[in-house]
């Protein structure tokens, strides 16, 4: 099993373990931080993201670059990765054999990166890293303790694009985000 980041990327980037390598342009394996205390995890690349190999790059990603401003963070404070690296055809959900065959990846990331938060992005990611019954208009914003870790689920950014309704919601799910990185993390300062 790879114990670097390097020998990790390269390994999956080599990846053939589900149909999704047959379609796909990039892997996308992840951005920011390698030090990161707080990790971002999305359900899968989209088409934009596919192109340039890297997580959260279309409109979605601005939006969420916006949202991280508003707390006074860049991406290079963080760490994004998706559940899958690669991108499921049509933009569709990743199924549950593409999760199982490329979940090693993102908990070795996690292995690497030891984050104090890890703040799923939308409904698919919280299903399959906090809890499989996870109800995203129910339990958004909410603080999780799962394997030491402090885990909260935020709306998906594309969500938000599509219903614009929910963005003071999710301001206030990044503002106890905000509050909880001031509390946790030694080396990250959230500041409005």
């Amino acid at each position: 099993m790879p114990d670097t980041w390097e020998a990790l990327e390269h390994d999956c980037k080599n990846c053939r373990e589900c149909s999704l390598w047959e379609t796909r342009t990039n892997v996308v394996f992840g951005v920011g931080n390698r030090n990161a205390e707080v990790l971002f995890i999305g359900e899968g690349p989209g088409a934009n993201e596919d192109a340039q190999g890297v997580p959260f790059v279309g409109r979605a990603g601005h939006l969420l670059d916006d949202m991280l401003e508003i707390i006074g963070l860049k991406r290079d404070d963080v760490y994004i990765a998706n559940i899958v690296k690669c991108r499921p055809p049509e933009n569709r959900d990743p199924l549950g054999v593409e999760q199982d065959a490329c979940i090693g990846y993102l908990r070795r990331q996690v292995a690497l990166l030891r984050p104090k938060i890890i703040v799923c992005l939308g409904r698919i990611a919280a299903m399959r890293i906090i809890k499989p019954d996870f109800k995203i208009t129910r339990e958004h914003g909410q603080w999780f303790e799962k394997n030491g870790y402090q885990m909260m689920a935020v709306y998906h950014p594309a969500a938000l694009l599509r219903d614009p309704r929910r963005r003071p919601e999710s301001f206030e799910d990044f503002k106890a985000l905000q509050q909880k990185i001031n509390e946790l993390c030694e080396h990250t300062h959230a500041v409005s």
